[in-house]
């Protein structure tokens, strides 16, 4: 008799606070036969703090595509799976989506649970328009990469959602300011849940000057949420503004021409030296 495949169960885990569990995911935890983990030692501090003992099964960026298989064939064989990634919900800029591909592509059922997500829950509080948004993810660790890939959402209108790290997260928003503007609104969410959560909104010539003043207002995990482009912004510059830039520059540097006709003709500075590195140089 042949058996009945299991199911793979999603399972978001809590992003600081050991409370945002839910009893739902306790409860999966306690039935399923084996959890998938990104970190089985990260994974087995939380089952271990709740009394749950199951058998781990690592799966991570390096192993996903390979071990796969082998998940999938457990669950055809009748086990139950639960994944989870090291913290929030799994292949949200996590391993996992190999693995649900291939159940999907086996007849696998997939059972998703809702649960704690750094981007939402950062969003959520970020004070930024919500109804439109869209998940960029880790940007590339190098800066050329980092620019061509912001430079791919320059014009982009919707609120954008960025992850990073502590030990990039100043050259990330250096980047930004030189593809959004320093005057566009940014919001960094730092420590979600955790006891030094912080959030804190600003330009980007604002916010970067008050990081660097403490450099503790860099650690932790980073969420950094960037207003969209507004259509203030996509406006021509009026043809006075362009003439009056066109006449400074010929005397001062082309930043002070555009904070000065900023001031003369309430166009954004930021607008104005990008106009002029366009049409002036």
């Amino acid at each position: 008799m042949q058996k009945t495949a299991g199911i793979l169960y999603i399972v978001p885990t809590p992003i600081g606070n050991l409370q945002d569990i839910t009893q739902r995911a306790l409860q999966i935890f306690e039935e399923v036969d084996l959890i998938a983990a990104e970190d089985t030692r990260h994974s087995g501090l939380l089952l271990s703090h709740y009394g749950i003992k199951k058998p781990f099964f690592a799966l991570h960026d390096h192993n996903e595509q390979q071990k796969a298989a082998a998940l999938v064939e457990k669950l055809s064989q009748g086990s139950n799976i639960a994944l989870v990634s090291d913290a929030g919900t799994p292949l949200i800029s996590d391993p996992g989506f190999h693995l649900v591909r291939a159940c999907r592509q086996a007849g696998i059922k997939v059972v998703p649970l809702a649960g704690a997500c750094a981007a939402i829950t950062a969003l959520s509080a970020a004070g930024i328009p919500s109804d439109r948004f869209c998940f960029e993810g880790f940007l590339p660790a190098k800066s050329k990469g980092r620019l061509d890939r912001l430079n791919t959402v320059a014009d982009e209108t919707r609120t954008m959602i960025f992850y990073e790290s502590t030990h990039r997260i100043l050259q990330t928003l250096a980047d930004m300011r030189t593809v959004f503007g320093g005057e566009r609104y940014v919001v960094l969410a730092r420590e979600l849940t955790k006891t030094w959560e912080t959030i804190v909104g600003d330009t980007f010539d604002n916010l970067i000057p008050w990081l660097e003043e403490d450099a503790n207002r860099t650690k932790g995990e980073m969420v950094v949420i960037v207003e969209g482009k507004t259509e203030v912004e996509n406006d021509e510059i009026p043809a006075n503004a362009q003439k009056a830039l066109a006449l400074l520059v010929k005397e001062l540097p082309l930043k002070k021409a555009a904070a000065i006709t900023a001031e003369l003709y309430d166009v954004k500075k930021n607008q104005l030296y990008q106009w002029g590195l366009e049409n002036l140089s």
